[in-house]
Formats: C-alpha cells, structure tokens, sequence
C-alpha cells in the first residue's frame, strides 16, 4: 500500500518489496518506472509527488502488467 501523500511531509518511498520489472521497465510492486526508481533519492518533494500521482495510475490500469509469457517451443 502506497503511503498518504501530505502538503508538509516529505514523501516517503511507494516500495513494497515486490520488486519485479514488467517488459516497459514499470515495477509492478510499485507501479514506479526504473528511472522514477533511481531518481527517488535525489527528487524534489514535488517531483516525488508526481512520481508518485502516476505509479498510482500505472497500478490503476493493471491489467497491462501480466507476468505471463508467450509459450516458446525450445525450437525458437
């Protein structure tokens, strides 16, 4: 569960230690893009904020993150 955002407290972290990268680099434990992932330490509070704003919107449209993939035959 991401944390409530507040005006006066600097955000704190989305990560729930469900780390897993889905093919466009998004986590899918976070709903964060590597990139946001890598930046979070350095991010303004309203960077972080925006990071956040959308990890909370990829999350939303879930159903693009499915875990599965196509089946291979070895032959491929």
């Amino acid at each position: 569960m991401i944390n409530p955002i507040t005006e006066t407290s600097m955000p704190a972290s989305p990560c729930n230690r469900i780390c897993c990268l889905n093919h466009a680099d998004v986590c899918l434990g976070c709903g964060r893009t590597l990139q946001e992932i890598k930046d979070w330490h350095t991010a303004s509070h309203s960077q972080k904020l925006q990071i956040l704003q959308e990890a909370q919107r990829r999350l939303a449209a879930k159903p693009q993150f499915d875990l599965r993939h196509p089946v291979v035959t070895p032959s491929e």
